[in-house]
């Protein structure tokens, strides 16, 4: 046994020494969403007033407003907010300074005056209260998520597949708030490294692992262990753990809006199949209407510029009508401004006849990083800032498609997933854009694909359709992945 622990001494003292201030880090929230709120009170009252110069100024009740969220957020669970993804940070602070903000209307009309000074600098502080702060956290989560005192340190029960996933998913996912810092597992083989999390010890070094590393979660990622022998260790470690996770073998079901019932001493787990509300329905309809009505218009003098360029390197037909899997299966054809020569099919086959590294690029990704279809110059501007897809508005103004959702693909690409995957993707209106392209892009293969599509269906909500349009801007302006 002691010559089985020596290997993994140096990982264990160098993790040691890290220490993780939960309370800290909700502090620097606290302050981040305070700066961000009174910014946003200050900036739409001197906003305000350069519409309206005679508009009164500001009060100091509306500085209520910053503190009020403050608590509103804390009672949502915000600080430090921990095992929450960046849909519900979104969900939680809106609702939250949405609350305060219609409470300080109720007060004005109560008490019959003009709390704010200004209607209109009121409403626009609280628009961009929405905008700020989520901001505000993000730049927080993005810029120190790499200190030692950012997360809650977490001790990972299972060094096998499943609690190699969850290690990948925590790290990849630094917006839950999760720092895994050690594993333990039976089987001596898996000790030495998980992920690059050291393996501490067995199941049984619990307690001496949640007290080298300070750790009040504990994460069980082994599926396979049978029931008996869990429901022994979680007794055990529920005196040591304040908090345990239990992941459990439900590949293949909705995960973010699952949630755990009660039923008389039970345990339930309740799964939203959000997609199936006719409610929600519409208001995704009607979203996407009036987004793609009013984009078309603006977007129009773009579209006319960037046609007239590409009749001049290639005078044909500036746009492109390309047959592609809609919902149900049924054909659509996707409207796009041509980026590509003409008779670009009969160009790709004899270009990967030739090369067979790009042979093997294409099965894995279906697209080229140099790819000799592509106009040169405007073929090239339009696929780097996707503006060869704008106008696809149209097929979402004619509900072919909308705003987010799957892409929809060629048959060529449709026929490489599996099945039970093409089986999925048919049963929602495919989007312009989508979940994995603001994660992956061109970066994702086909595997990556399948899978953050069918995380996007079964999660699906107006919530995850915000985040996803917000990560658009930011993805499609950074360029990443895109080729």
């Amino acid at each position: 046994m002691a010559a089985a622990a020596q290997p993994i001494r140096a990982p264990l003292e160098k993790w040691s020494r890290v220490y993780h201030r939960p309370l800290t880090m909700g502090a620097v929230l606290v302050i981040a969403d305070l700066c961000a709120l009174s910014l946003a009170v200050s900036v739409g009252f001197r906003a305000w007033a350069l519409v309206n110069p005679a508009i009164h100024p500001l009060k100091n009740a509306m500085l209520l407003a910053p503190a009020s969220a403050i608590v509103a957020l804390a009672f949502s669970g915000l600080y430090p907010g921990v095992g929450l993804t960046a849909v519900q940070h979104i969900r939680r602070c809106w609702r939250s300074i949405t609350l305060v903000y219609l409470l300080l209307t109720a007060a004005m009309f109560v008490t019959r005056s003009l709390v704010a000074g200004s209607r209109g600098a009121f409403l626009f502080s609280w628009a961009l209260s929405l905008v700020l702060v989520p901001l505000s956290r993000w730049s927080c989560n993005h810029f120190l998520a790499g200190r030692s005192w950012w997360g809650v340190p977490v001790i990972i029960v299972g060094a096998g597949s499943t609690g190699c996933a969850v290690i990948r998913n925590l790290n990849a996912n630094k917006i839950l708030g999760y720092c895994p810092v050690a594993c333990l597992d039976d089987d001596f083989r898996k000790h030495g490294v998980c992920e690059g999390v050291p393996v501490v010890g067995t199941l049984s070094s619990a307690e001496f692992a949640a007290r080298i590393f300070g750790a009040q979660y504990a994460m069980i990622a082994i599926p396979e262990m049978p029931r008996e022998r869990l429901i022994e260790y979680l007794r055990t470690w529920s005196r040591i753990f304040p908090n345990i996770l239990v992941v459990p073998n439900l590949a293949g079901i909705a995960s973010l809006w699952t949630e755990p019932r009660d039923l008389g001493g039970v345990l339930g787990l309740e799964i939203r199949h959000n997609l199936l509300n006719p409610l929600n329905q519409h208001i995704k309809r009607v979203l996407d209407i009036t987004v793609s009505a009013v984009g078309l218009i603006a977007v129009a003098p773009l579209i006319a510029l960037c046609a007239l360029w590409i009749k001049k390197v290639s005078p044909t037909s500036p746009f492109y009508r390309q047959e592609r899997e809609g919902k149900d299966g049924r054909t659509l054809k996707v409207l796009k401004l041509r980026t590509m020569y003409p008779k670009a099919d009969l160009m790709l086959e004899d270009h990967l006849a030739a090369n067979p590294l790009a042979r093997e690029e294409w099965n894995r990704f279906c697209k080229l990083k140099k790819d000799p279809r592509i106009l040169p110059g405007i073929g090239h501007f339009l696929r780097k800032t996707s503006l060869d897809e704008i106008p696809q508005l149209w097929n979402v103004l004619k509900g072919e498609m909308s705003l987010v959702g799957p892409r929809p693909f060629p048959a060529y690409h449709n026929r490489r997933f599996d099945p039970d995957v093409r089986s999925l993707r048919v049963q929602v209106t495919p989007g312009l854009t989508g979940l994995w392209q603001v994660s992956a892009r061109s970066n994702g293969d086909l595997e990556v694909q399948a899978a953050l599509d069918a995380y996007y269906i079964r999660n699906w909500s107006l919530w995850l359709d915000l985040y996803i349009l917000i990560r658009t801007v930011r993805t499609v302006l950074a360029q990443e992945g895109s080729y």
